[in-house]
């Protein structure tokens, strides 16, 4: 721990607020211890509605508050309980609020639990590394099993468990049970025996090896080496059914087969004769409906050729076609109507165009016809008069001209001609 010289009022020149003070304790303590072991009985659990858990260290000597956050519980292999003694790793900080100091806690477990789990990893490792626990050793379990033999305590609820989902689904199995300690110094050895008798005497075409839960101490003899090699050796495939769900021991990963509980052991040696059972009966629903539907759809075709579904089957098919004809009728008429509707008022327009084109058209607006009188040698008319005037220009003073009017016409003479 590093040294740190003491801090008096001196240093300050004057008295210290209590939110002083309590900041230097905080810089001290979070300074000097960021991370510690401590080892102590939980009291006072309190799990938060947020998921933080907090609770109190303590042993015969004093108490120590304790936190730790949502996140870093959803670690723990253990459900923290007041009496449970743990070790907790954190740090000690101030919660300057309270003025007291806590354990940040970042993580937990039962006190002599990490050295058994430190054993069970190395072993775990070792007898691995022999090939122990491959996958290719596996073997599948028989479909419709006979015989179960059973090795497990004879007074215990794994058993009864065991008996009772066997019977309720598969009544006709027979069970060998085969008595051993599960926990305790003699445990391991009498279930390396069971398991060879059962090898020997050939005994059941499934072997299940399993007890109820417990403590991790309790459980201790699955993960022995022997019981581990004795369950690898099996030439009957094993179920390993060691605790509930949370549980686990050695005997899991050398078995053909691991089971949460011993109650799902028994389910699973009976699932091909329930599965059998369920798919006997799919098969025999669909069976049936499919008799079902090949009858009704019989009926549907006979059913098409009485004398009502015809004539309403014509007239489904002629429907369209006849409505496409009256909607082609109506538009062919509609369409002619529209064209000689067309047709007419362009003539009418065309006619009005020539009317007002027309020469008799100008002079019924007041215009009038001016031409040069032809006359012949001897001065007299002539009855073809010339092309119309269109320029002052090409008259001179003294021409006779010939007007014509929209009724009638007139004989004059040019007197002044103006450019």
């Amino acid at each position: 721990m590093p040294y740190r010289r003491a801090v008096t009022n001196k240093d300050f020149g004057r008295p210290l607020s209590v939110s002083e003070l309590t900041s230097l304790v905080k810089e001290v303590l979070e300074g000097s211890l960021p991370s510690v072991l401590v080892e102590g009985e939980i009291s006072n659990c309190r799990p938060a509605s947020s998921g933080h858990l907090y609770f109190t260290l303590k042993d015969r000597g004093a108490m120590l508050q304790a936190v730790m956050f949502r996140y870093r519980t959803r670690g723990l292999g253990f459900e923290p309980a007041d009496g449970v003694l743990v070790r907790a790793r954190g740090a000690v900080t101030v919660y300057a609020a309270r003025g007291q100091y806590q354990l940040l806690v970042e993580g937990m477990e039962k006190a002599g639990e990490g050295d058994i789990l430190a054993m069970l990893e190395e072993r775990k490792r070792r007898l691995a590394a022999e090939g122990l626990f491959d996958d290719d050793r596996k073997r599948e379990l028989p479909r419709f099993p006979r015989k179960v033999a059973v090795v497990t305590s004879p007074t215990g609820a794994a058993i009864r468990d065991i008996i009772n989902v066997l019977g309720r689904r598969n009544s006709g199995l027979d069970i060998v049970v085969l008595p051993a300690a599960v926990q305790g110094e003699e445990a391991a050895a009498q279930i390396v025996e069971r398991i060879g008798e059962a090898n020997r005497l050939k005994l059941g075409d499934v072997l299940i090896v399993g007890r109820g839960g417990g403590s991790l101490e309790d459980l201790l003899p699955f993960s022995d080496e022997a019981v581990v090699r004795a369950i690898a050796a099996s030439a009957i495939p094993v179920i390993s059914a060691v605790g509930h769900e949370i549980d686990w021991a050695l005997s899991d990963f050398a078995a053909d087969l691991r089971a949460p509980t011993p109650s799902a052991a028994a389910e699973l040696v009976s699932e091909s004769r329930e599965s059998l059972r369920r798919e006997v009966q799919q098969l025999r629903g669909e069976l049936g409906t499919a008799v079902r539907s090949r009858l009704d759809r019989a009926r549907l075709l006979l059913g098409r050729f009485e004398p009502g579904a015809v004539e309403a089957r014509l007239q489904r098919l002629l429907m369209p076609i006849a409505h496409r004809l009256d909607d082609a009728r109506d538009e062919l008429s509609r369409a002619v109507g529209e064209a000689v509707a067309e047709r007419s008022r362009r003539l009418e327009l065309a006619a009005r165009e020539l009317e007002a084109m027309s020469p008799a058209s100008v002079l019924a607006r007041g215009f009038a016809v001016v031409r040069l009188a032809r006359t012949d040698g001897g001065g007299a008319r002539s009855e073809a008069p010339e092309a119309a005037i269109r320029e002052a220009s090409r008259l001179s003073p003294g021409d006779e001209l010939d007007i014509t009017f929209a009724s009638g016409g007139a004989r004059a003479r040019a007197t002044e001609v103006r450019p």
